[in-house]
């Protein structure tokens, strides 16, 4: 997987040749040129679609009733959530057929080829603890598979099924780009219909009916901050990953609605189905031990084999982008090298889980610092492309090609103007934190006070066009409009 082979001429129109979807992938971070470039937008929608509609997704719905939320109060946050962070994902999708690369290629604009290693490094660390989160809910939908049938699940067992989870996981991530969009797309359909099969067998049990006394600012700021970093906001540094195959005339506003509603869509309905679930069972350590107590045996084993299947295939989008983010790194990484460093810690972080640690706990933690570091990412990457109106010199991405003449290499390879945004933009959100590992000293005196997500994108966004606008606009000026 070499860093930079090839750019996209731009303006082309010539068609892609067909890509079968069993080829295995060997392109990395390179540009992809224009005769490999190929389908519509519409592809995305079916990818994202495909990504969402899974058990994880119920997973976040019901992580916000556990705040303590009743069931309409929850629909509206969900809603609000995801309109938020499913914008960004949009946003960030827009950079892909333009210049061909992954969002962390195009990331080095704002942050120079070597200044953009470090959010590269902190995108592929998150990317890995999805991808654990992940590889937790096999190991629980399998063991209670087991339990189904009448077999004890001691320890001996629970490693072992750990082990088959791992292996299974070796499989998709290491075909690529043709493959995932293909099986993303027909996996939709099958989980959607799954997923109203239940929401129908789930609606005459769950609570609909008590409103409860409205929420107060406080959970309201850690439920927004959750939903949105759950959702869209985590896929958002992904974005580009997958539209850089698109041709580079595809229209601007289809990309943005097809990546954006392709998530939302999904996450809503799903997420408004867990509240739902979270109503109607009393057992909340985890999303599948609960699911006996609300619905018939039927449809529990065919439900978790599915839940199974649909998480090894978002683990699989996953450690594709995983990839990419370590050649934007900086480490020369083959796709069967990453999969395998992914997989080992995504089974250590498993036995821990599985073993010692509550499932929701876990993960409302995960979600909570993640913030930290990505809301100030997204908003210095979508000022810098809103400063430069999306014209960016793809060579100057790569240094293999441009050395120090790149337009983007500045002091040393390094943006000095980004990194001082993105560090302002987590020191503010570090201020706003509101979780059981780290509470900022602003939230503290707000009472539990959650604002870290958006403080943090706030004050990067501001501080990045401030210091950098005038040096962006002026390498704007040296590159074609597309």
């Amino acid at each position: 997987m070499a860093e930079a082979t090839a750019t996209a001429p731009p303006g082309s129109t010539t068609p892609a040749a067909p890509t079968s979807v069993f080829t295995v992938e060997q392109r990395g971070i390179d540009a992809v040129p224009t005769a490999e470039r190929q389908g519509g937008p519409g592809r995305l929608f079916g990818l994202w679609a495909g990504t969402n509609t899974t058990v994880f997704t119920v997973v976040y719905g019901a992580l916000v009733v556990s705040f303590g939320l009743s069931f309409w109060y929850a629909v509206a946050l969900i809603v609000v959530g995801n309109v938020l962070g499913f914008t960004v994902t949009g946003l960030t999708s827009l950079q892909g057929p333009r210049t061909g690369t992954s969002t962390h290629s195009v990331s080095r604009a704002a942050f120079g080829p070597r200044g953009g290693r470090l959010p590269a490094l902190l995108s592929w660390v998150m990317l890995v603890g999805f991808e654990a989160g992940g590889m937790v809910l096999i190991v629980l939908a399998g063991l209670a598979l087991l339990d189904q049938a009448g077999i004890s699940t001691g320890t001996p067992l629970k490693l072992v099924v750990i082990a088959v989870a791992a292996g299974l996981q070796m499989l998709l991530p290491l075909s690529g780009y043709h493959l995932i969009m293909k099986v993303q797309k027909y996996f939709a359909w099958i989980f959607a219909a799954m997923f109203t099969v239940m929401a129908f067998l789930v609606a005459p049990k769950a609570d609909f009916s008590a409103h409860g006394a409205a929420p107060s600012l406080v959970t309201i700021s850690l439920v927004l901050a959750m939903v949105t970093a759950s959702g869209g906001l985590s896929w958002a540094d992904m974005g580009s990953d997958y539209s850089r195959y698109l041709p580079e005339n595809s229209a601007p506003r289809k990309v943005f609605a097809c990546a954006a509603l392709g998530g939302m869509v999904p996450n809503i309905l799903l997420q408004i189905l867990g509240a739902a679930v979270a109503t109607a069972t009393t057992k909340a350590t985890d999303p599948i031990s609960g699911l006996p107590e609300i619905l018939p045996g039927w449809f529990i084993t065919p439900y978790l084999l599915l839940a199974i299947v649909s998480l090894l295939a978002v683990n699989t989008t996953d450690m594709y982008s995983s990839g990419l983010n370590l050649l934007a790194v900086g480490i020369p990484v083959k796709r069967w090298m990453v999969v395998f460093i992914d997989l080992t810690l995504c089974t250590a972080i498993t036995l821990w889980a599985v073993f010692s640690a509550d499932f929701y706990t876990l993960l409302s933690n995960f979600l909570s610092l993640i913030v930290l570091w990505l809301g100030p990412w997204a908003a210095v990457y979508l000022t810098d492309w809103w400063l430069r109106r999306g014209r960016y010199d793809v060579p100057s991405f790569f240094p293999r090609e441009t050395g120090r003449d790149g337009i983007y290499w500045h002091k040393g390879g390094v943006r000095p103007a980004g990194l001082i945004a993105v560090l302002l933009g987590f020191v503010a959100a570090v201020l706003w934190v509101d979780s059981t590992v780290f509470v900022g000293p602003l939230s503290d005196a707000a009472g539990g006070l959650d604002l870290s997500v958006f403080a943090g994108a706030l004050v990067a966004g501001v501080v990045y066009w401030l210091l950098a606008r005038r040096t962006v606009r002026a390498e704007a000026e040296l590159v074609p409009a597309a």
